[in-house]
C-alpha cells in the first residue's frame, strides 16, 4: 500500500503518518519523489485500516498495491532507480552501460591483459568469475579468493567497476570487499539466504534471471534484497530454457521492455549466456539495446579456444570493438548514448 502526500505536506505530517503506520503494526518506508514523497507500507496483510490512513493532514490519497512484489513496483516508485557504482558507472540512465570480461578469471595475466583491452574499446564495467558454480563438478571452478584480488588489481589499474558472483551467503562478505557489485546467478536467483544477505551486504547487486523463472519471479527474488533495504539492483535477462536445443537458451527480448514497465529498476541483458554461440552474441547485443536495456554483459577472452570456461560464447576483442561500434548508433536512434570508459586510475603499464 503507498500513502501519497501532498505536495505542501509538512515534516511533522509525513512523521505522523509514519508513526501511525508503526502503530499499526506494519513498517512505514518513506519513498521522496520528484514533486512529493510517498510512504510505503510494508507488511500489508490485508487487514490494514485504510480509514485510519485516508484522514490523516497532509495525505492526498492512497493506493492499494496489488502486485505480488511491492517495493520493486512501478506503482511503488514510478521514478527510474540509478544505480551508481564506485567509478562513477551509473545503471538506469540515458546512458547504455557496456560489461565485458572473461567468464573466469584464469589467472593475472589473463584479467589484466583482458581488462585494459576492454576498457580502451569502450566498456565501463569488468566481469569476471572468482568462484564459478559450474554444472560438472570436474569443470574448472575458478581461483576463489585469490580470483578476487586479481579483479580488484585490475580495477586498479584500469578504472573499471568490477562485477563478480556471490555463489552462497558465506561468500558475500569476501566478495563485497573486492567487488563494486555482486553478481547473483541464474543458478541462485532463487537462493532465499543469499539474496537476504546480499541484500545487506551495501553493494549494488545484478541479479540473473533464473534458466526457467518468469518475469514475477524474477521481481519478487528482487523484492528479497529491496525487503533487506539494498536499493541498488540491476535485473539482467540472460534467456530462459526451451525445447530446442539450436541455442544454449532462447533470449527473451520481450522480458525487457515488459521488466521496465513493470519496476524501477534498472534491466540489462546478457547475449553471452542467451545464445551460447559467439557469432550471435553481436546481433543479439544490437537487439537489446534497440529493446530499450540500460546495459549490455558479454563475456569477451583474449583467446576464447584456449578459456578455461565458456570459450565458445566468448567474443574476441576485434567482435567486442564490432560490437561497440554497433550498438552505439543504435543508443542514439532511441536517445540514448554508449557510456564512456573511466579514465585509468594508475598509469597504465605494458607487457603485464
Amino acid at each position: 500500500m503507498l500513502i501519497v502526500m501532498h505536495h505542501r505536506a509538512t515534516p511533522d505530517q509525513i512523521r505522523t503518518v509514519v508513526d501511525t503506520i508503526d502503530e499499526m503494526g506494519y513498517r512505514a518506508k518513506p519513498i521522496p519523489g520528484y514533486q512529493r514523497i510517498a510512504i510505503g507500507l510494508v507488511g500489508n496483510d490485508g487487514r490494514v485500516e485504510e480509514a485510519r490512513l485516508v484522514g490523516l493532514p497532509g495525505v492526498r490519497e492512497v493506493i492499494k498495491v496489488s502486485k505480488p512484489y511491492k517495493q520493486v513496483s512501478r506503482e511503488w516508485r514510478e521514478e527510474n532507480t540509478l544505480v551508481r557504482l564506485e567509478n562513477g558507472t551509473v545503471l538506469g540512465g540515458p546512458e547504455v552501460v557496456l560489461m565485458a570480461g572473461p567468464c573466469a578469471v584464469e589467472s593475472r595475466g589473463q584479467i589484466l591483459e583482458i581488462a585494459d583491452r576492454v576498457r580502451h574499446l569502450g566498456a565501463s564495467v569488468l566481469r569476471g568469475g572468482a568462484f564459478k558454480p559450474r554444472t560438472s563438478p570436474y569443470s574448472f571452478q575458478g581461483l576463489g579468493a585469490r580470483g578476487l584480488e586479481l579483479l580488484a588489481e585490475a580495477r586498479d589499474r584500469t578504472g573499471l567497476a568490477v562485477v563478480t558472483e556471490a555463489v552462497d551467503a558465506e561468500s558475500v562478505a569476501v566478495v563485497a570487499e573486492h567487488a563494486d557489485m555482486i553478481q547473483i546467478g541464474a543458478r541462485n536467483m532463487q537462493n532465499y539466504p543469499l539474496l537476504k544477505r546480499a541484500g545487506r551486504s551495501g553493494r549494488p547487486v545484478l541479479l540473473k534471471r533464473g534458466m526457467s523463472a518468469t518475469i514475477t519471479e524474477l521481481l519478487l527474488a528482487a523484492e528479497y534484497l529491496l525487503s533487506e533495504g539494498n536499493p541498488d539492483v540491476v535485473l539482467c535477462e540472460r534467456g530462459v530454457r526451451s525445447f530446442d536445443p539450436a541455442t544454449r537458451n532462447v533470449f527473451d527480448l520481450t522480458a525487457i521492455p515488459l521488466a521496465k514497465s513493470l519496476t524501477h529498476l534498472p534491466v540489462i541483458a546478457d547475449p553471452s549466456h542467451a545464445t551460447g554461440m559467439r557469432d550471435k552474441v553481436v546481433p543479439m547485443a544490437r537487439a537489446a539495446v534497440a529493446a530499450g536495456a540500460d546495459g549490455v554483459l558479454v563475456e569477451v577472452h583474449p583467446n576464447p579456444p584456449e578459456a578455461l570456461s565458456d570459450g565458445v560464447q566468448s567474443l574476441y576483442p576485434e567482435q567486442f570493438r564490432e560490437l561497440v561500434a554497433q550498438c552505439g548508433p543504435i543508443a542514439r536512434a532511441i536517445g540514448r548514448s554508449l557510456a564512456s570508459p573511466p579514465v585509468p586510475l594508475v598509469a597504465e603499464h605494458a607487457g603485464v
